[in-house]
């Protein structure tokens, strides 16, 4: 039997990936400040909010690809 999709499910992900776009796009943002270049440049890593940005960013968008594709 073929299942109809959840029209609430497909609005779900669909946020959930512009979301996810959105938080990858600040935390890029972020990273190009004049602190977290600073904090790069004496720790060599970015610094703890932008990888938290990115992160969460990465996990919005694979949760909202899962759900718009999985059938």
């Amino acid at each position: 039997m073929a299942k109809k999709s959840n029209p609430a499910i497909k609005i779900i992900s669909i946020v959930l990936l512009i979301t996810g776009i959105g938080l990858a796009v600040w935390g890029y943002q972020l990273s190009g400040s004049f602190g977290s270049q600073l904090n790069n440049a004496f720790n060599g890593s970015p610094s703890d909010k932008v990888m938290m940005l990115y992160i969460g960013g990465a996990v919005s968008f694979v949760i909202g690809l899962y759900l718009l594709v999985r059938k």
